[in-house]
């Protein structure tokens, strides 16, 4: 599997993003070179594609096949690829405070330490659906790992379309969100530009 070895911070500064999109506490104090160079149209497309496959840890080709499913969907192509995009089980987990990011929760489930509706995954993409039961294995739960975690991640929000319950370690996907409900600084109608060129 390919990985990305640029610090995290340093991405963060050329894409111009506050690294508590990704879980991330710490702060850059220097700034982009590139910070008042002005961008050409297609720079902004190609930023904000960056954008989101950094924030949701996806690389190319993934990527260019949830813009193919988004397409096919009903409705708007660019809130549909934000709401696939926001669906995956890592996410899904990062967002419930299950994980300090969505690297950690990729790692989760790659160790087969999550079950969806009583059935063990371990795929990070895997597409979860409304009324899906996501919960932590049994002997995994008592773990200092998920104590470490449940104390930083304690004092954040959890979205209105999850419901969380941090001691049981447990998710339940009470909806599919809109695009209203997703709180990434991300502006899907410019990587539906540049896909569709």
């Amino acid at each position: 599997m390919a990985v990305n070895r640029v610090p995290v911070l340093k991405r963060c500064r050329s894409l111009d993003l506050d690294p508590v999109h990704l879980g991330i506490d710490k702060k850059s104090n220097r700034q982009s070179r590139r910070a008042n160079k002005k961008m050409s149209e297609y720079g902004l497309q190609l930023r904000e594609k960056q954008k989101a496959k950094f924030i949701y840890g996806v690389l190319e080709k993934p990527f260019r096949n949830y813009y193919t499913r988004a397409k096919k969907m009903r409705g708007m192509v660019g809130e549909n690829l934000m709401v696939l995009l926001e669906l995956r089980l890592d996410n899904v987990l990062f967002r419930a405070g299950l994980g300090r990011t969505r690297m950690e929760t990729r790692q989760i489930v790659d160790h087969k330490h999550v079950l969806v509706n009583g059935k063990c995954v371990n795929i990070p993409s895997y597409q979860v659906k409304a009324g899906d039961v996501i919960e932590i294995k049994e002997k995994h739960k008592s773990a200092q790992r998920y104590k470490d975690i449940l104390e930083v991640t304690s004092g954040r929000l959890t979205p209105a379309w999850l419901e969380s319950d941090l001691e049981n370690l447990k998710v339940v996907v009470k909806e599919v969100p809109t695009r209203e409900m997703i709180d990434v600084p991300v502006d899907e109608m410019l990587i539906v530009e540049l896909y569709s060129k």
